[in-house]
């Protein structure tokens, strides 16, 4: 996946936050079991607590490239990149 600059926070599908990768901060989202706690500091980004029974999303720990899917509380983060064209995938790229 591409370096991406950008975080895009979604909950039920709809987005909540775009922020830069680049600016430290710590953000609480309300998803379908609770509050999720997601940070950003050092161009990463983690799930770091979510009401979810397994805590998957808490184990996938830092990224800088891809996603982290917190299921049951139906919150996903993704980095992204603005001069991405978002209408190509992998195949018709």
């Amino acid at each position: 996946m591409p370096q991406g600059s950008e975080v895009r926070i979604e909950v039920e599908g709809k987005p909540r936050y775009i922020l830069p990768l680049s600016v430290n901060k710590t953000i609480t989202v309300g998803g379908l079991s609770g509050n999720t706690i997601i940070e950003i500091n050092n161009n990463k980004v983690r799930i770091k607590d979510s009401p979810c029974p397994n805590k998957l999303c808490i184990h996938q720990g830092w990224i800088d490239t891809g996603a982290i899917v917190c299921l049951p509380n139906r919150v996903l983060v993704i980095i992204t990149a603005p001069d991405i064209k978002k209408d190509l995938d992998g195949i018709t790229g």
